[in-house]
């Protein structure tokens, strides 16, 4: 069983912390991807449970097994990087052997595994090319083919996609999935792309800082983001965020005053009182034009045509700005004043402090109060 554990991990670089005291568990099979804005420490955990970078404190364990002293090449991890690190010299079948010459596997092994890896990963036809022979898709591919062969417990990924071009880094992530399907094997993959995170994982590890900021499923995430940060992290376009303060409370419903009408939220509102400053969240999809009483009101500043839908960014008098979604053949121009109703029990409310407020029990029957 290739269980990761994580108990209280820290990293130090002099008097600077860069890893807070890290404790996850990531159980045998998982697909795990650690999310996170650059520099919020993300692959530098990623490469202390590879034993690139060691710990300054606190355990990891793999399999059961303590490693923090143990090597890299005994860890029973095989990690993929950014830029591929072929030897341009090699071929790929080279390339994916060259690990496995250098711990003296035999021979006719190492031609088995290589062909194995080759065709899982539908590589067949390229292993007698070298990388410059290649597109940047067929190099992946062979750096993952390389780690293949090592028959890993564990899986690292740091940022394999990102120099790939959008329409490859599609092609490769649903690829990436399947494969961690058919393999006997736990995947931990980096990222800042928060849309790889989002279409790949089982359980996501929002990073800021170097603290985990929360740990959920994507849906879990994206539905109930645990403070303003995730909110305004995950998600493409982001959940919209404004602040406002409360105009009535109870232990069931929140009441919020936006520009152009008031809206009504599930959450516990029994430590608010009227007049407290709150954070409202709504996701794009939840918002609608319409024609009557709604929540928000304000002028079409950008339209953003995306064939199926229209996303529509509505700005107030006052400069607040929501982002909705209307229909792929949306009727509003630029310009127009345009009116956003709420879907019932949509909207989200964050703290003072930006931490989300605890859902209600009840949701409430309205989305907004004119």
């Amino acid at each position: 069983m290739a269980d990761v554990m994580l108990r209280d991990v820290r990293k130090r670089y002099g008097a600077q912390t860069v890893i807070h005291d890290v404790s996850l568990d990531l159980r045998h099979r998982e697909f795990i991807v650690f999310v996170g804005p650059s520099g919020c420490g993300k692959s530098t955990l990623l490469r202390m449970i590879a034993g690139l970078e060691q710990i300054s404190g606190g355990e990891i364990l793999i399999g059961g097994r303590r490693v923090n002293d143990t090597p890299p090449g005994d860890r029973g991890v095989a990690m993929v990087f950014q830029n591929y690190a072929l030897y341009p010299h090699m071929t790929a079948a080279e390339n994916m052997a060259f690990g496995l010459r250098n711990i003296g596997t035999p021979r006719a092994e190492i031609t088995e595994r290589v062909t194995h890896a080759a065709k899982t990963l539908q590589i067949e036809h390229l292993l007698a090319r070298r990388p410059s022979e290649m597109s940047g898709g067929q190099r992946q591919r062979i750096a993952i083919g390389r780690a293949i062969v090592r028959r890993p417990d564990v899986f690292l990924f740091d940022e394999p996609l990102s120099n790939l071009d959008a329409a490859l880094r599609v092609q490769m992530r649903v690829e990436l999935v399947q494969l961690h399907q058919r393999l006997d094997a736990t995947s931990i993959y980096v990222t800042h792309d928060q849309v790889e995170a989002m279409t790949m994982a089982d359980r996501i590890v929002v990073f800021r800082d170097g603290r985990i900021e929360q740990i959920g499923t994507p849906l879990d995430i994206y539905r109930m983001p645990a403070n303003t940060f995730v909110a305004g992290f995950i998600g493409a376009p982001k959940m919209n965020l404004l602040e406002t303060r409360v105009v009535a409370a109870s232990p069931g419903r929140v009441e919020v005053s936006l520009p152009g009408g008031r809206a009504e939220v599930a959450a516990n509102g029994s430590a608010l009182t009227a007049g407290a400053p709150v954070t409202f969240g709504v996701r794009p999809e939840h918002l609608r034009p319409t024609a009557g009483e709604g929540i928000f009101r304000g002028q079409a500043r950008a339209l953003e045509r995306l064939g199926r839908e229209t996303l529509l960014h509505v700005t107030s008098a006052d400069g607040a700005t929501l982002i909705a979604t209307d229909t792929g053949d949306s009727l509003v121009r630029m310009g127009d004043t345009v009116t956003l109703a709420l879907d019932p029990g949509s909207g989200r409310l964050f703290g003072a402090d930006g931490v989300a407020l605890p859902l209600a029990a009840v949701s409430p029957t309205g989305g907004g109060v004119p």
